[in-house]
């Protein structure tokens, strides 16, 4: 089974890239939704971030809210955090890929935001990243509620650079141009891998 790495800065269209790859009958692994799960009620990340970081459970969840405000500009903290949130999305991960073989998959999607950052590369057998130019992410970014410009240099602070991430990749689909111009790609690269 062939392990394919989806990553991409803020903005840069992975989400949309994650849909165009189910479209196609790919099973992918959503690492952001793993870690929404985790911090849902009754998630096993619940308990350990209350303990490490008092006031941030709210009716039996993570208020990530006041989690962002404990580790945004806090580095200690937020080293913290990943060392409580990453064990666990890599087991949720682990299972996934375990469900996939069973089913005999030949190509799966590994979608992890942080994908270089935590080493995640290491795990594939390629990396698609997913691309556009910084005055269009900093546009689709800013429209999000409750974002700012001081919010989105704090993220793209903790972010390799996208020219980076482009030098590592193994594939990049260029999402800045439109929607059907990035499924076109990911369709080619599709059909190159199969």
């Amino acid at each position: 089974m062939k392990i394919l790495g989806l990553t991409g800065g803020i903005g840069m269209g992975k989400s949309t890239a994650a849909a165009t790859f189910r479209r196609h009958g790919l099973p992918v692994f959503d690492a952001d939704a793993a870690v929404h799960a985790l911090q849902a009620r009754g998630g096993r990340a619940v308990a350990p971030i209350g303990a490490a970081f008092p006031g941030s459970i709210r009716d039996g969840a993570v208020d990530r809210e006041a989690l962002r405000r404990a580790v945004l500009g806090n580095p200690p903290a937020l080293k913290i955090l990943e060392k409580i949130v990453h064990p666990l999305v890599r087991a949720e991960e682990r299972r996934f890929l375990g469900r996939a073989r069973r089913q005999g998959r030949r190509l799966v999607v590994l979608d992890i935001p942080l994908l270089f950052e935590t080493g995640g590369e290491a795990r594939c057998d390629a990396v698609v990243v997913v691309s556009a130019p910084a005055a269009v992410q900093k546009a689709r970014v800013l429209r999000r509620g409750g974002m700012t410009e001081e919010r989105l240099a704090a993220i793209l602070a903790r972010q390799t650079p996208d020219a980076e991430k482009r030098r590592r990749a193994d594939y990049v689909i260029r999402t800045g141009l439109s929607r059907a111009h990035a499924r076109r790609g990911i369709r080619r690269l599709l059909e190159s891998l199969r």
